[in-house]
């Protein structure tokens, strides 16, 4: 439908009203490009959905990328095609004394050599660079998660959804304030209330925000790289009776900015909560806790920027989770699949299967953006 500056599309069915209003204003703003894109995992965010794709002229918008910036997934193939649940057991507790959860972080720095590169004349970085090393190879909270998985190719793989750790936000908040400032001073046209400050994209602003976000970036990556290391170490250990090995990491993040070439355009594309889906490239689209999730293969469809969903995406606030969701249903339906899973008491119903969407309904809406080629049920499960 043709709203203001650019037209909406979206292959979210039933979006929430609250994620509709937020799409409103993007399509308003002026350096909108051609449409903004709705997946079919979207749900409201700050300023942005989070599931949405905002392709820009001249400007960024440090919210349409968001906090956690590069958060995202990492799948591994291994050799095993079974594996035993006493080993399963010791294998997950190895992982939880190697790998910090939640706020934790390591003790000591770790080493330098791991990091993306020392950000000499990164404003916020170099403040948190230490901070950084310690949270390194650490796997956050909220909806990260380690799985091991079986495919219905026969193998045994394992599953890590992380992003960038408090280093991330800190960048985030940092230059969405700058952005906010910014958009007084010269009296923007952009509500403060829409959520939505931008940098001119010719601005040592926005220059600045950009070297610092791909910074993170690159730091998520390695974040991920480093626990997948650690992890399949780990496997090598327990599993010390059986040689083991394990395919080269697929590895992809859906929260960034990115300059690409769209309909005959060098534009900034914004991909919050949104996983790119170009022609034959391989991509990870999770499920929920105890549902599958899938290796994927883009279509390249040019009309969502070449993109897809980055996983089920939530019908629930976690609150609402919390106090909803009935405790022993949603343990009785993971403990009925046989599944090693993280739901031990209400705090954890944030988390549990039905506070998601339907990730069969998800893979369905966007047939037309990427194809399945590898589905994989869940065998444990470690969340932050």
């Amino acid at each position: 439908m043709k709203y203001f500056n650019v037209v909406i599309k979206s292959w979210c069915k039933n979006p929430e009203e609250s994620a509709i209003q937020q799409v409103y204003n993007l399509a308003r703003l002026p350096f909108a490009f051609k449409q903004i894109c709705l997946m079919p995992d979207a749900h409201c965010g700050y300023g942005m959905p989070i599931g949405g794709i905002m392709a820009t002229i001249g400007a960024v918008v440090p919210n349409a990328v968001g906090v956690d910036i590069g958060c995202g997934m990492c799948a591994v193939k291994t050799s095993l095609t079974e594996i035993e649940l006493p080993l399963l057991k010791k294998i997950l507790g190895e992982i939880r004394k190697q790998i910090p959860v939640g706020f934790n972080k390591h003790q000591i720095v770790q080493s330098l050599d791991l990091m993306p590169g020392y950000a000499e004349g990164f404003r916020v970085v170099e403040e948190e660079f230490v901070n950084a090393r310690k949270s390194l190879g650490t796997l956050g909270s909220g909806n990260h998660f380690i799985e091991i998985q079986k495919g219905n190719d026969g193998h045994i793989w394992i599953m890590i959804h992380s992003g960038s750790r408090n280093l991330g936000k800190k960048v985030a908040d940092y230059y969405n304030k700058i952005a906010i400032a910014l958009n007084e001073k010269y009296h923007s046209k952009v509500p403060k209330e829409w959520q939505l400050a931008f940098l001119p994209l010719d601005s040592d602003e926005a220059e600045n925000y950009l070297s610092e976000m791909n910074y993170c970036v690159d730091f998520a990556l390695v974040n991920r790289n480093l626990m997948t290391s650690r992890i399949c170490n780990i496997f090598r250990e327990v599993m010390s009776h059986t040689a083991v090995w394990f395919e080269q990491p697929i590895n992809i993040a859906h929260n960034y900015a990115r300059m690409e070439n769209h309909f005959g355009n060098n534009v900034l594309v914004h991909r919050k909560g949104a996983t790119s889906a170009k022609l034959d490239e391989v991509g990870i689209i999770p499920g929920s806790q105890g549902t599958a999730s899938y290796i994927v293969r883009g279509l390249g469809n040019k009309e969502s920027f070449m993109s897809c969903s980055h996983g089920a995406g939530r019908r629930m606030g976690r609150k609402d989770a919390q106090r909803n969701l009935n405790l022993e249903d949603e343990q009785k339906k993971l403990d009925d699949l046989g599944i090693l899973h993280a739901i031990r008491g209400k705090d954890d119903l944030d988390e549990a299967s039905g506070a998601y969407k339907d990730i069969d309904i998800v893979m369905e809406e966007q047939k037309d953006l990427v194809e399945k080629i590898i589905e994989l049920k869940p065998l444990a499960v470690i969340k932050g």
